[in-house]
This record gives structure tokens, sequence and C-alpha cells, in this order.
């Protein structure tokens, strides 16, 4: 709809409706906070938790279809069926760009609980966004000199999510990959950092067999990787996306804060998932895209 407008006037327009959708998706989760403060009842609580967590979709909604109607993206999306929007999971995937927060948002809208993760502390004070994300029961993590003690109160953050059905998603390399940070880390890949094993296992170690899978999810941009600006200007895009379901099995679900053997364990198995990873990322880059499979824009 908007592909025949030059590119700086078609990311300005969709750059604007995105800020005003939030703007206005901040302004009704203000309202939901407001009660959520005024009434601290644990029922109320999840009743709040459920009604910010549809302005939420409703959010998404709207950035999806905006997507739909301004570009001709070219999506490869397999490992999408079969998933569940009222179960728990958690979410590991590779990280390159803003736009991967889109592209997840894209590919998963309906078909799981609404997207949530860890937070700074200091975070809280972005305009609009800091207050909405509380609402949303996103967790401030408070970075400290002690990564036991960070891990502690990951642990304890995650109680809240016992409530209500939630995906919980973590870039578990910890940043956003470049081959600079990439050789300055001696990483052993070659699209991706060394993954972060703490965060991934307080999760899985809290909430336990809750979690109905982990979705081990690959993000390939074949024509390099876009900035967000880039993204919102670009007529056309292909996108390449594979999502794995691993179950949660209890070799995964041991004390990683005490459990040293359990450490190094998990270590290892996250970083095999991380080589198998790498070499997708090769073989995705190199093959032409198949037709998409599961995604939905409306």
């Amino acid at each position: 709809m908007l592909q025949f407008l030059p590119a700086p006037l078609q990311g300005s327009i969709l750059f604007i409706a995105l800020a005003v959708s939030t703007i206005i998706s901040c302004l009704l989760l203000y309202v939901v906070a407001l009660f959520k403060l005024l009434i601290p009842i644990h029922s109320w609580r999840i009743v709040c938790g459920k009604l910010a967590n549809g302005i939420a979709q409703g959010w998404v909604r709207f950035n999806c279809l905006g997507l739909k109607l301004g570009k001709n993206l070219r999506w490869d999306v397999q490992g999408v069926d079969g998933l569940q929007p009222d179960a728990w999971y958690l979410l590991v995937a590779n990280h390159q760009s803003m736009v991967d927060i889109v592209v997840l948002q894209n590919i998963f809208h309906r078909k799981i609980p609404v997207l949530k993760f860890f937070l700074k502390k200091e975070l809280f004070w972005v305009p609009f966004l800091g207050i909405a994300w509380w609402t949303l029961d996103f967790p401030f993590m408070k970075r400290t000199s002690s990564g036991r003690k960070d891990m502690e109160t990951a642990a304890k953050a995650c109680d809240k999510f016992r409530l209500l059905p939630v995906t919980i998603m973590n870039f578990v390399e910890g940043t956003r990959f470049t081959t600079a940070k990439r050789d300055r880390d001696n990483s052993p890949f070659t699209h991706l950092l060394k993954p972060k094993t703490g965060g991934m296992a307080v999760v899985l170690g809290t909430l336990g067999q809750r979690l109905h899978a982990i979705l081990d999810v690959t993000i390939v941009y074949p024509q390099g990787i876009p900035r967000l600006w880039t993204f919102l200007c670009t007529n056309a895009m292909e996108i390449k996306v594979r999502v794995k379901q691993i179950p949660v099995t209890p070799e995964l679900l041991g004390d990683y804060l005490s459990d040293r053997q359990f450490r190094r364990l998990f270590k290892d198995w996250l970083d095999n998932l991380w080589d198998e990873k790498d070499k997708l990322i090769e073989k995705l880059i190199d093959t032409p895209a198949h037709k998409s499979n599961g995604v939905q824009n409306d």
C-alpha cells in the first residue's frame, strides 16, 4: 500500500504510526497500572495482568497490520505449527538488530503468550514505556558486581510468571551480534556470540515443568542485517526464521546456582545448541527461500 512512496517518507509514516500506537497503548496501560496500585489484592492483580496482556496483544496486532499494509516482506518461516497461546514457553534466539523484536512479534502473534523479557532497572524511567513494562510484569533487574546475586534476583522475579501463561524471551548472547564483538570475545562461532547460560538456566530452574517447551528461534536476514530505520524504509525484504521446540527434560532443571557439575553440563548443552544454530544460519544464508509456513500478519 505504501510501496510507491519514497523510502524516507514510507519509513517516516510507519515510524509515526508505531509511535502513536505505542503512546495510546501506554496510556491504556497506565489506567491498568493505577488500578493495580490502588487494589493490591492477588486475584485483582491477575485480572490486571490479563487486561495488560490484552492491550499488549492489540499493540502487536496493530504493528503487524501496519507492516502488512506498508511492506512486501517475504517470509520463510518453519516450525510454528502446534504452538499454544495458553502455555508457558522459554524463547531463546540469536540477536542481530532491533528488527528481531518485530520479527518475533509477527511470527508468534496469537500463537503463544505475550513476549516478556528481563530489563535493566534503569529502564523503568524510560518515558511512556517504563510504567507500561512494569504493568506488564516485565522484571526489572539491578546489575551488581555479584553474578550470583543477580541470578537469585532473577529467580525471584520469575515467580510472578507463575500466575498467567507467558513467553519469557532471552537473547542469550546478551547483546546484538557484530563481527567486531565476535572477534573481541574470541567466539568459536561464525555468526553468533558466545551464549550466556545463567539467565536461561535460572528461568528453567524456577518455572520447571510448568514450561511447555523451549523455543529455539533462528533469525536470518539474507540481504544483510538491517537497522530499524533501514527496515522501515525498505519496500521488500526477505526474512528467514526457523523454530525448534525443545522439550523441558529433568536434565535441564538442575540447581545452577549451587551445583557445579550441573553448570558444566548445562553450558555444554547450550554450546552444542549454539553450534547447531551457527551451522543452520550458514545454511539459510546460502539457500533460496521456501514458501512461508503459518505466518499471519492480519
